[in-house]
Formats: C-alpha cells, sequence, structure tokens
C-alpha cells in the first residue's frame, strides 16, 4: 500500500506544480484568466501526464510489480482452496 501512495502523491505533486507553473506563465501574458482557466487545466493536465510517464516510472515499476506479486499471492490461496475442496 505503501508504494500506491508513493506513486499517487509524487503524480497529484507534479500535477499540482505543472498547474501553478502555466497558470504563472498564463498570467503573466493575460490579464484576465477566467475564461483561459480550462486552458490552463487542459495544458497542465498533458504535460503533467508527459512528465509523470518519464519522471515517475521507477515509482509505477515498484507499484506494478507490488500488485502482480499481491495478485498471484490472492491467486495462489485460491488454489490451494481449490484443491483442498477436491481432495475432500
Amino acid at each position: 500500500m505503501k508504494a500506491f501512495w508513493l506513486y499517487t502523491f509524487a503524480r497529484l505533486g507534479v500535477f499540482i506544480s505543472c498547474y501553478l507553473a502555466t497558470w504563472l506563465i498564463a498570467s503573466l501574458w493575460i490579464d484576465g484568466l477566467t475564461f483561459l482557466n480550462l486552458w490552463v487545466l487542459i495544458v497542465a493536465l498533458v504535460v503533467s501526464s508527459v512528465i509523470s510517464l518519464f519522471a515517475l516510472a521507477p515509482l509505477r515499476d515498484a507499484l506494478a510489480a507490488r500488485l502482480e506479486s499481491r495478485a498471484s499471492s490472492i491467486n495462489q490461496r485460491i488454489e490451494e482452496s481449490r484443491r483442498a475442496e477436491d481432495v475432500d
């Protein structure tokens, strides 16, 4: 569970950083940001997704390995239970 939360908070941190940077850049060029708030959000989502794809790859791989080991553990317990029922 630690790997999940670590990746989630890292991803959130990257998004917030991208949003603030995009908002700051947009606010320097344009005075009224009321219409552009949606565009700032969209640009921040795209940029943070690309950054996360490369920068958070080790965290994502650790999370995937943890989920895979947990899934195989659950499958193993199911198979053991199924074999125990077949013996009886």
